[in-house]
C-alpha cells in the first residue's frame, strides 16, 4: 500500500504545489474525532494523502484545514511537520477551499497545482503521477482524474468532445442521455496555476448552495479556449471517498483484501483472507503461515516459517524464524527464533523471548527478558523479570514485582529451577544453578546451586475427621479406607440383626 518517490517515473513533469482539501466537517461520520483522523488498515485517512503527495515531490505541500482543525494540525505535525496550514474559517465549497489553499502559497509560485482530498486512502501517488504527467503531455489547463463505474448515481459525468472534457455535469442536473455516461469526476485535478487563480476569482456563489466549486473553474478553462483533459484510471477505488462508518467499513475491507493478496504472492500462507487483517506497516517474509481469525497490527514483522494463529492478534511485535504464536495476545514484543507461544497467552511491552523459548497457557508477561530454552510453561505471572538461559518456571508462579507504591524487578540466572506454585517477591536475585521448592515464597537473594525451601512444616493430626467431625461423610470414607466400619454403621446393622432374627444373615 505504500508509495515513495522511488515509485514514480523520473520524467514526471514538476509539480510546484500539492493543495490537500481537510477542511470539511464530517458530519456523517457521527464522530468528536475528525473524519480524517479514521484509520483504514492502521493508519490515518489524512496519512495516505499526504503520502500520497508527497511521492509527487511538490515544492510546496499546503493542506487546508477547517473544521477539527486542533486535532488535524497536530496529527500534520507528526506526519508531515514541512506542511503548510491553510485555514478555511467558513466551509463554502471546492472553490474557496482552494482559494485558501492558493493564499498560503508564497505569490511568486507559478507552474502545476494538484489539488486533491484527505479521505480518498486509495489513491496512489503513482496514479497522481500519472495525472501529472498526462497533463503535461496534453499542454492542458485542467486536467482531471476521472473512472468508469457501473453504477455513477450520485457522480458527476464527464462530458467529452473526441477526447477532451467539455463540462462536468452533475448529477441532479444531468440529462438523461447524459445520466448513461458511466464515466465520473473524482474532484482530484491538476491545474496551471494561472488559469487556477483566474478561474477562482471569475466563478461566483450563485447556487443552491452558496458555494463556490471547483467544476465551475473546469467550465471557466473551456469557454475561454483552454484545454481541459482526463486520465482515467482502471481503478476505480482510487476515487472513492469515505463520508460514514458504513464506507469507512468497506475500505478497510477492500485495503485489507489488497495487503492479503499482496502477501500471498510473495509467499505467505494465508489459510483464510476474510478473517485476517493486515495492517499496512506491517512486514512479512516468505513462508510465513496465517491462520484463521490472526490480526497483524502496527509495525509487526514476522521472520520465514513462523506460524501465526489462529485467534491471535499482535501489534507492534517481531517474531523471529520458524516461531509458532497460538491464541496470543501480544504488544510492543519480541518472541524469538524457534519458539513456542501460548495458547492463551499475553505478552505485554518489554516481553522478549530468547530463542527456542516457551511462554504457555494462561501466561502473562511484562517487562520481561526471558533468556534462550527459558520456559514459563503455564498458569504464571512474569512482570519486571529478567531470566537467563534454560531457566524453568513451574506452574502458578508469581513475580511479585509490584508493592503497592514501586516496582522491582526480578533477577533469575542460568539454569535455575522454580518449583510450582511459587511467588518470587521482588527485588530478588537468584544464582545459576539454583533450585525453589514447590509452595515457596522467596524473600531474600538465593546463591548458585543451593536450593530454597520457604514454607510451613507439614503436621498430620491422625484421627482428626472422625474427632471433630464423627458421621460425616469424610469419617466414613476414612474409616472405610482403613478398612474399618464407622461406629454408627457398626449399630445400624446390629438393629437389623436383631429385628430379622436369629439365623438369618
Amino acid at each position: 500500500m505504500s508509495t515513495s518517490t522511488e515509485d514514480l517515473d523520473p520524467g514526471a513533469a514538476d509539480v510546484s504545489a500539492v493543495i490537500v482539501l481537510a477542511a470539511g466537517h464530517g458530519t456523517r461520520m457521527k464522530s468528536t474525532t475528525s473524519k480524517l483522523l479514521h484509520k483504514v488498515a492502521g493508519k490515518s485517512m489524512l496519512s495516505y494523502a499526504v503520502q500520497a503527495a508527497k511521492a509527487l515531490s511538490p515544492q510546496h505541500l499546503v493542506v487546508v484545514v477547517g473544521h477539527g482543525r486542533e486535532q488535524v494540525q497536530a496529527h500534520l505535525g507528526e506526519i508531515a511537520p514541512e506542511a503548510t496550514i491553510a485555514v478555511q474559517e467558513e466551509q463554502l465549497g471546492t472553490g474557496h477551499a482552494v482559494r485558501c489553499g492558493l493564499g498560503a502559497l508564497p505569490p511568486q509560485v507559478r507552474g502545476t497545482v494538484v489539488v486533491t482530498y484527505a479521505d480518498v486512502p486509495l489513491l496512489s501517488g503513482e496514479t497522481l503521477g500519472e495525472l501529472v504527467r498526462t497533463h503535461a503531455r496534453q499542454a492542458n489547463a485542467v486536467t482531471v482524474l476521472t473512472a468508469e463505474l457501473d453504477d455513477p448515481t450520485g457522480y458527476g459525468r464527464i462530458v467529452r468532445d473526441h477526447g477532451r472534457v467539455l463540462r462536468i455535469v452533475e448529477h441532479k442536473d444531468a440529462t438523461p442521455a447524459e445520466r448513461e455516461i458511466g464515466e465520473v469526476n473524482s474532484g482530484i485535478y491538476v491545474f496551471d496555476s494561472e488559469l487556477l487563480r483566474e478561474g477562482l476569482a471569475q466563478i461566483g456563489r450563485d447556487n443552491s448552495q452558496r458555494e463556490l466549486y471547483l467544476t465551475d473553474v473546469v467550465e471557466y478553462a473551456n469557454r475561454i479556449g483552454r484545454g481541459v483533459g482526463a486520465f482515467q484510471t482502471t481503478d476505480a477505488w482510487q476515487t472513492m471517498g469515505v463520508n460514514d462508518r458504513l464506507q469507512l467499513s468497506r475500505m478497510n475491507a477492500e485495503v485489507n483484501r489488497r495487503i492479503c493478496e499482496k502477501w500471498m504472492l510473495e509467499g505467505v500462507t494465508i489459510a483464510d483472507p476474510a478473517s485476517t487483517w493486515i495492517e499496512d506497516d506491517v512486514t512479512l517474509q516468505p513462508d510465513v503461515t496465517l491462520l484463521p481469525c490472526t490480526q497483524l497490527l502496527g509495525a509487526t514483522s514476522v521472520a520465514a516459517g513462523a506460524v501465526i494463529g489462529p485467534d491471535t492478534t499482535l501489534k507492534d511485535v517481531e517474531v523471529g524464524a520458524g516461531a509458532r504464536v497460538l491464541r496470543t495476545h501480544g504488544e510492543l514484543s519480541v518472541i524469538g527464533p524457534n519458539t513456542d507461544v501460548g495458547p492463551w497467552a499475553r505478552l505485554r511491552p518489554g516481553t522478549e523471548l530468547g530463542e527456542h523459548g516457551k511462554i504457555g497457557t494462561f501466561v502473562e508477561t511484562k517487562n520481561a527478558k526471558i533468556g534462550a530454552r527459558s520456559k514459563v510453561p503455564h498458569l504464571s505471572y512474569c512482570g519486571d523479570a529478567i531470566l537467563g538461559e534454560a531457566v524453568n518456571i513451574g506452574a502458578g508462579t508469581i513475580f511479585a514485582n509490584y508493592d503497592g507504591k514501586h516496582k522491582s524487578t526480578s533477577h533469575l540466572g542460568d539454569d535455575v529451577f522454580i518449583g510450582s506454585n511459587s511467588v518470587l517477591v521482588a527485588p530478588v536475585d537468584i544464582a545459576s544453578g539454583a533450585f525453589v521448592a514447590a509452595g515457596s515464597t522467596v524473600t531474600e537473594d538465593i546463591p548458585a546451586g543451593a536450593l530454597a525451601v520457604a514454607r510451613g512444616r507439614l503436621h498430620i493430626s491422625e484421627g482428626w475427621v472422625h474427632r471433630r467431625r464423627p458421621g460425616t461423610g469424610a469419617d466414613v470414607a476414612a474409616l472405610h479406607d482403613k478398612g474399618a466400619i464407622h461406629p454408627a454403621v457398626q449399630a445400624s446393622r446390629e438393629i437389623l440383626d436383631a429385628e430379622r432374627g436369629p439365623g438369618h444373615h
